[in-house]
């Protein structure tokens, strides 16, 4: 880790808002603050506000509860407004590439250039070739700006704007070390998305993100029981049941709507092994409010045939015991893993 402060990383997810902050100390990171708010259904579509009101309401009291002063914030956004692609360039300086990526990128892009944000990675250079293989990615302006205006709405000053894939990345990285010489899949399900990010000797090779998550689970539920979709997402989350016959008829559901996800998620996998050399995947970490799903990681690990592993982003973050309950941090795990990943981010990168 670079010197400077650590900022407040703000993920602003479909079901809820998720705050961290943590600082860099002789023993390590150490967590200073993680909590959560939820937001309303339908508050948030495919990465787009659709209830601003609600989520800068949520923003401040999830502030306000834990005391944070701090105002410098990353943000992150997903879904079908960002474009990630991995690129073949003519080699250059990186003088060179930031005067002619505007031009490289109109190929590439299916939203016209002056409605997107762009920022771009060098990957590789390779000399003999004459070649750079390079990461670009793209995010539309009008869903960028609107998470700004909530966070500053809140009080907060966004500095980093990230995207989800790459945060899970940077969360796994420091907690589980780069996985040299292995291709391994980041798999964050959330309410409405979910991030599929593959990293290949510690370099993402695929990303994609998919429309569907926990929302699908307590719709079916709604849908098959006849009841709310409050009680519905209560069943969900393995709340308590008056009815004996319910926790089966539940867990009939969840196992349906499990299958429907992992073969969307095999669907993806499948396309990057046919348009890949190295498609060997040797572990698929699993993330997000949804993946906490018992039988989901079992079912996603059937489908793949590679094992599947629940990620802990306070794997390697040093924690005071005497102010996180640690069955609260195991419990609300998965659905830390961006917010931990905003919260690497430092000052002096801005």
């Amino acid at each position: 880790m670079a010197k400077g402060k650590n900022i407040l990383g703000l993920d602003i997810g479909s079901s809820a808002v998720k705050i961290c902050l943590m600082k860099q100390g002789r023993k390590g990171l150490s967590l200073v603050t993680f909590d959560h708010h939820p937001l309303p259904p339908e508050a948030i579509v495919d990465g787009a506000l659709m209830d601003s009101g609600s989520v800068v309401d949520a923003i401040s009291q999830v502030l306000k509860r834990n005391k944070v002063r701090i105002k410098e914030t990353a943000l992150s956004v997903s879904g079908h407004s960002v474009i990630i692609k991995k690129i073949p360039l003519p080699l250059m300086t990186d003088d060179e590439l930031e005067q002619s990526i505007q031009w490289e990128a109109e190929q590439y892009i299916p939203f016209d250039i002056n409605d997107v944000y762009i920022d771009v990675e060098v990957l590789s250079r390779d000399q003999s070739q004459g070649q750079m293989d390079v990461l670009l990615v793209a995010a539309r302006r009008s869903v960028i700006d609107d998470y700004l205006v909530v966070a500053r709405q809140a009080g907060l000053e966004p500095r980093v704007v990230d995207v989800d894939a790459f945060c899970l990345q940077n969360m796994f990285e420091v907690n589980y070390g780069i996985a040299e010489e292995q291709t391994i899949v980041l798999l964050d399900i959330g309410a409405g998305t979910i991030n599929i990010n593959v990293v290949s000797d510690g370099i993402t090779t695929f990303t994609r993100d998919i429309s569907m998550g926990g929302n699908q689970f307590t719709e079916e539920i709604q849908k098959q029981l006849n009841i709310t979709y409050e009680e519905a997402e209560t069943y969900k989350r393995g709340g308590d049941a008056t009815d004996a016959v319910i926790p089966h008829e539940v867990e009939k559901v969840i196992q349906q709507v499990s299958e429907s996800v992992a073969g969307e998620i095999q669907r993806s996998l499948d396309f990057y092994a046919a348009t890949t050399a190295d498609s060997g995947i040797s572990r698929i970490y699993l993330s997000g409010g949804t993946g906490s799903i018992p039988s989901l990681g079992r079912i996603i690990s059937r489908t793949s045939g590679v094992p599947v592993e629940l990620i802990n982003p306070f794997r390697n973050i040093v924690v005071d015991d005497g102010r996180f309950n640690p069955d609260f941090l195991e419990s609300v795990g998965p659905l830390a893993a961006v917010s931990v990943g905003l919260a690497l981010r430092r000052t002096n990168e801005l």
